[in-house]
């Protein structure tokens, strides 16, 4: 059987995805194929969902259609080996597969830190497996107290959904002194605490699990702060490292010992090859250091660029940085970060000024769903780009801090969002009068 494909992407996750449909958008002659493990691959920002908001979990697995429609191969396979003298890929099945260009869409795998008894039956890591997720799901429905450790996005998200659960006790714990603290500043963190807090979830920072044990008739939590916790199960929310095994077989370097090394067009040190997603390594858009940024929106992003950049630089779809940004919805509170805090900032050496607004997301604010509106810029002190900035208030905040995220990646100046042009309507937006981003960049230079 000839398995030639001009392309071939390893992963079957979004940025294999979009790598796929992007190559065949700019290069329709070549033929693609992409290598996934998995026959049913899921949504990685749908995992918290998969608990009680959407009816069965299943729901939550990423539909492929869009690559049977535009010619795409797909097999079910598991890569073992890249030989980059023959242009190979070997399969776990001993099926060779040639190529022209290669991408590593090889994702990550869950960090499983040293803590003693983490090995017990009914210790979940967060596996992208439909599988596993369903039957963490189907004894999380069956339990009393569940234990979920690491206080980032996904942590918050499955504290605020599985106390959707009924007679289902969450206990969230953090090691950091607040929850999200490499996102928000505290005064927006907090916020999220208040949330999670009214919704019966308890919440234990400045502390970590030590040790975990189990005497027959149940399971317990012990942490660093003395405290034990009886539990039935554990969901290990504290990030993911990047999956470079196969990489490394290969002799591609490493940025940093962590996460492929990749150009400004993601490609590796083999200019045949490109790495996209969460086994690339991420630099910082304003400091160029490592950035551990691991999003689906960060990685179709890389993937666009990979997919346009395989035979040709595009000298327009070039990676600038990882600007980090993010947004989460808890208990109807909707917040959003993107670039560098206010905190972060100052620790790199960055000389800033803050300018901040409130008010609501509506006009006037007496209209049905009006939500409180709390906004954050950061500007560089001297040339008065904008370098970050937080969002907090109802469902126009997430567009709000993608406004602000674009800014970031054109440099916009402090003067441009105060003379910025917007569209304004009384059910969908703040006013035109009072802004927030306006009014947060007015205040900036005070």
């Amino acid at each position: 059987m000839d398995n030639h494909s001009d392309i071939v992407i390893i992963g079957g996750g979004p940025a294999a995805m979009i790598t796929a449909l992007t190559a065949r958008r700019y290069y329709p002659e070549k033929s693609i194929t992409m290598i996934k493990n998995k026959a049913a691959d899921i949504i990685p920002c749908g995992i918290p969902y998969m608990f009680h908001s959407l009816e069965h979990p299943a729901q939550n697995a990423m539909s492929s259609d869009g690559l049977s429609k535009n010619n795409i191969a797909v097999v079910i396979d598991e890569a073992k080996k890249i030989d980059r003298e023959t242009h190979q890929v070997t399969t776990a099945q001993d099926e060779v597969y040639p190529y022209e260009k290669l991408v590593l869409a090889i994702g990550s795998v869950p960090i499983i830190p040293p803590i003693g008894g983490i090995d017990l039956e009914g210790i979940y890591p967060i596996e992208k497996d439909l599988e596993y997720i369903q039957d963490m799901v189907k004894n999380v429905k069956e339990a009393e107290n569940v234990l979920i450790v690491g206080g980032g996005f996904i942590g918050v998200e499955l504290a605020d959904e599985i106390t959707s659960l009924a007679d289902v006790r969450v206990h969230l714990v953090e090691m950091l002194p607040h929850l999200l603290a490499h996102s928000f500043d505290t005064e927006y963190a907090q916020m999220v605490e208040e949330k999670l807090e009214s919704r019966g979830v308890q919440i234990y920072t400045n502390t970590g699990v030590q040790e975990f044990s189990s005497d027959g008739n149940g399971k317990t939590a012990h942490l660093a702060d003395g405290t034990d916790i009886p539990i039935d199960y554990a969901i290990l929310g504290i990030g993911a490292r990047p999956n470079t095994d196969l990489a490394e077989q290969a002799g591609l370097s490493l940025f940093d010992g962590s996460g492929i090394w990749v150009d400004e067009y993601m490609r590796t040190t083999d200019p045949d090859i490109f790495a996209v997603g969460d086994c690339a390594v991420k630099r910082d858009f304003f400091t160029r250091e490592k950035a551990p940024v691991m999003l689906a929106s960060t990685a179709t992003a890389e993937a666009r660029i990979a997919g346009a950049n395989l035979y040709k630089l595009k000298v327009v779809r070039e990676n600038k940085g990882t600007i980090a940004i993010y947004s989460t919805y808890v208990d109807g509170l909707v917040l959003g970060s993107a670039g560098l805090t206010e905190h972060t900032a100052t620790a790199k050496g960055f000389e800033v000024k803050v300018g901040t607004a409130h008010c609501v997301d509506k006009h006037p604010g007496v209209l049905p769903d009006t939500h409180q509106c709390q906004v954050k810029m950061i500007f560089s002190r001297n040339s008065e780009i904008i370098m970050g900035g937080q969002v907090a208030g109802g469902s126009s905040a997430c567009e709000m801090i993608n406004t602000i995220g674009g800014a970031i990646q054109q440099r916009t100046s402090r003067s441009e969002f105060e003379t910025m042009q917007m569209a304004t309507h009384p059910f969908i937006t703040a006013a035109p009068t009072q802004y927030p981003l306006v009014i947060a960049a007015q205040n900036a230079n005070s």
